[in-house]
């Protein structure tokens, strides 16, 4: 007889013994090999599964119940297990970071299929391809080379690195066309040929098809593709490839950072200032730290790429935590576009077109070139505002701006609750010319189909397909010259390349600027240099123009011209002031509930626990009704826990969850290291 701890998915930080027979007598009952296999069992009165985490001859000690209580699992489902000592850790170490229980984190890692199959995302003929690869230029050959060379050092070389504070973090570093994706795909190549795996992760696979189409040319079946459109049971059956070195790189969305490569050798992270490697459910866990953590215990290199960094990575990159690689040269051919702005205060309200934009679109139409006008759909919020001399009314304790409430006639901040009525004249210039401003998806379409009536005109958003593949073929359409103009969302700042797009309008620029969140900057001047590196790639007249009512926000002023190291120089700055990552930590908790005064209640209870628990260094923003107050018909609140240590924060949020008793009526979801507070 054998006794198994199961974990299983549910957010109870614990495990449950259960005992196994085998239905052959003369079986040989090791117990290491049951770790890591999936167990049919009976929990309460319903039929699930769990995973083995730890097996005996003996009743653990811990066991709360007689030998006589004990179920039996009904069957075990895995021949083999599918993960191992490494991922085990990682999994513990996930459940104490991200305050998740141990069963969650490893049912997060790995794929759920009811049956192994052989058919995995793609499979393809060849080893290794004869494709004609790209000739490196000097600066990526630099790159690839000095990479490389730190992953031939020996063990002890490696250990004495770690401990005199050399970094094995790696940034390639350059504006949108100058070659990162060869960079990544060469070092691959090269630890490849020393026997040793590659996680090679992307921001999203529908959006990156240039990388996987040049991956699967050049490493053949040896590549694996982890995406979305995946069943558990093929995501199943590609992780066994993977566990089997049939696939020995890996190359897929934030998930895939757990892929268990045998020999891992390298992690690349493209685009790595992407919002979408961290997770939205729990445990809301962040690829790019998984991925640090990984390469940290294996002393193995990480490697992380953009054209525009998290703040978080410039600083680690100023303060030496990360080595910098960078490029300066755009490979095919094109030069950086010409960038102009319109500032939209000389136009009519309802203009979402102005004159000089509509002008180049004419000309570009005319010329037999392409359009993508960009609309940064997310920052089509109300924002309350002076047009005539562009004065912004902000919260006066956070330096954030303030919402308008139409319901309640209200300016609210989404970080402390504090609120305004909405005043009858600019407290800046006493004009009376003064309210809220935004456009909407719908009349942007309309007014684009009214002024070029002749245009093949298409829309590329989430909300404008059916699924994926639809998607995927209107840009493959788009790039083969089908479509005159598109208007799109973030997706189409992400990666792409069209040979024939030479001009890129940005309708709003300074929309993201007004949403309630310290990372506004930072995506709004990320969206702005990612989408103008769409234009002129591969000639030298590519344009890009950008609307705005405030040209001379810092955000869109360095983004237009150019000034990459000023602005992230005075976004830290502005950060420092007011204490806020990288310069600190935070956590976040949001209480929801179909009752909105008990998520309420709730929330000020919480804060008052914490602040009784009386930590040192914490400061406690809240509580307050979250920027989108209602989702899903549940009320949410939040709180916002800031500290220079993020331990501290976690025992806060530890003392919450496990000595406090809440409502049940009152979901209470926890962040560490939040990127999104809306």
């Amino acid at each position: 007889m054998l006794y198994f701890q199961i974990v299983l998915n549910i957010p109870l930080n614990q495990t449950f013994t259960y005992s196994y027979k085998p239905e052959n007598e003369d079986e040989e009952l090791t117990p290491e090999s049951f770790i890591g296999k999936r167990a049919e069992i009976t929990f309460g009165n319903r039929k699930t599964q769990g995973f083995i985490v730890k097996a005996s001859t003996q009743i653990p000690e811990d066991c709360p119940v007689d030998s006589t209580k004990i179920k039996l699992i009904k069957r075990i489902i895995d021949k083999e297990s599918l993960f191992g000592k490494e991922l085990t850790d990682l999994a513990a170490w996930m459940s104490h970071y991200y305050l998740c229980s141990f069963g969650e984190a490893v049912f997060t890692m790995v794929p759920s299929g009811r049956r192994e199959t052989g058919l995995g995302g793609f499979a393809f003929e060849d080893d290794f391809s004869v494709e004609k690869h790209n000739i490196l230029s000097d600066e990526q050959q630099k790159a690839v080379d000095s990479i490389y060379e730190m992953t031939k050092k020996s063990s002890e070389e490696k250990e004495q690195n770690r401990k005199a504070s050399l970094t094995n973090n790696h940034y390639i570093y350059g504006p949108t066309g100058t070659g990162k994706t060869e960079v990544f795909l060469s070092l691959a190549e090269k630890i490849l040929s020393d026997g040793k795996g590659v996680i090679y992760l992307v921001p999203e696979i529908g959006l990156t098809a240039q990388v996987v189409k040049d991956a699967t040319k050049r490493f053949g079946k040896t590549a694996a593709i982890l995406h979305s459109g995946l069943t558990p049971s093929q995501r199943l059956g590609e992780w066994n490839r993977i566990m089997h070195k049939e696939a020995r790189i890996v190359i897929g969305a934030r998930s895939a950072v757990f892929a268990p490569v045998p020999e891992l050798g390298l992690i690349i992270i493209d685009e790595e200032h992407d919002n979408s490697y961290k997770s939205g459910n729990s445990p809301r866990y962040n690829a790019r730290q998984i991925a640090m953590h990984r390469c940290n215990n294996l002393k193995i290199p990480l490697v992380m790429g953009s054209a525009t960094p998290s703040v978080e990575a410039w600083y680690s990159m100023q303060q030496n935590k990360i080595i910098t690689h960078k490029l300066t040269k755009r490979l095919a051919g094109g030069t950086m576009p010409k960038i102009s702005t319109i500032d939209l205060k000389y136009f009519p309200n309802d203009c979402c077109i102005s004159p000089p934009l509509q002008k180049e679109i004419s000309e570009c139409i005319k010329n037999k070139r392409q359009t993508i006008l960009f609309l940064n759909r997310r920052g089509f919020t109300h924002f309350f505002r002076c047009n005539s001399c562009g004065f912004e009314i902000v919260c006066k304790n956070c330096s954030v701006p303030l919402t308008y409430h139409k319901s309640e006639h209200r300016l609210r901040c989404h970080y402390c609750g504090w609120s305004t009525l909405p005043p009858q004249s600019c407290p800046e210039c006493s004009s009376m010319d003064i309210g809220s401003t935004g456009f909407g998806t719908e009349f942007i379409e309309a007014e684009v189909k009214a002024k070029f009536p002749q245009a093949k005109i298409i829309r590329a958003d989430t909300d404008a397909f059916k699924n994926k593949e639809e998607f995927l073929k209107v840009l493959d359409d788009f790039r083969d010259g089908k479509y005159d103009i598109m208007l799109g969302t973030q997706m189409v700042a992400k990666g792409l390349n069209f040979p024939k797009l030479q001009l890129v309008g940005v309708i709003l620029a300074d929309a993201g600027l007004h949403m309630p969140d310290f990372r506004a900057s930072e995506r709004t001047f990320s969206l702005i240099t990612q989408v103008a590196g769409r234009a002129g790639r591969y000639f030298p007249d590519g344009k890009v123009v950008v609307q705005t009512y405030e040209p001379s926000r810092k955000a869109i002023l360095y983004a237009c011209n150019g000034k990459v190291e000023e602005f992230y120089e005075n976004e830290l700055k502005e950060r420092e002031l007011l204490d806020f990552p990288p310069f600190s930590r935070l956590l976040r908790f949001v209480f929801r509930s179909y009752n909105k005064e008990a998520a309420f209640r709730t929330s000020i209870d919480a804060a008052n626990i914490i602040s009784q628990k009386k930590l040192k260094g914490i400061e406690i923003i809240g509580p307050a009704e979250c920027p989108i107050e209602k989702m899903n018909s549940s009320w949410r609140f939040q709180i916002l826990l800031k500290s220079k240590s993020i331990s501290v924060l976690q025992e806060a949020a530890r003392h919450l969850l496990f000595d406090y008793s809440h409502n049940p009526n009152v979901y209470i979801e926890y962040d560490c290291d939040p990127v999104s507070l809306l």
